[in-house]
C-alpha cells in the first residue's frame, strides 16, 4: 500500500471526500516527522514505534581504492513493531 491507495482507502470509508482524506494524511504524516525531529520517538499502542537510530561518525575504507575517509554521522528512523499487530499478522491471539 502505498500513500494514494491510503487516502482512497479512508475516503472509501464514507468518512470523508478523497481530498479531506488527502489532507488528513498529509497532516498525520507531518506531524509524525515533527515528532521525530523534536523527540525522537513516536509510539503508538497495538502498532509500534518509531525512533532515531544515532549512528557516531567513522573512518571508513574505499573497498576498491583503498583510500580511507570519514564517513559523517547521521541518524536514521527504524520501526520496531508493536506485538498486537505482530500477532494479527501471524494469526495468533494473545
Amino acid at each position: 500500500m502505498n500513500k494514494s491507495d491510503l487516502v482512497l482507502l479512508v475516503a472509501g470509508r464514507k468518512v470523508c471526500s478523497v481530498a479531506a482524506a488527502k489532507a488528513i494524511v498529509d497532516e498525520i504524516f507531518s506531524c509524525m516527522t515533527d515528532a521525530l525531529v523534536a523527540s525522537g520517538r513516536i509510539e503508538i499502542r497495538g502498532f509500534g514505534s518509531f525512533a532515531l537510530k544515532v549512528y557516531e561518525s567513522y573512518v571508513g575504507r574505499n573497498p576498491r581504492s583503498g583510500v580511507s575517509t570519514i564517513v559523517a554521522a547521521k541518524r536514521s528512523p527504524v520501526f520496531k513493531v508493536g506485538a498486537e499487530l505482530k500477532n494479527r499478522i501471524m494469526g495468533t491471539h494473545t
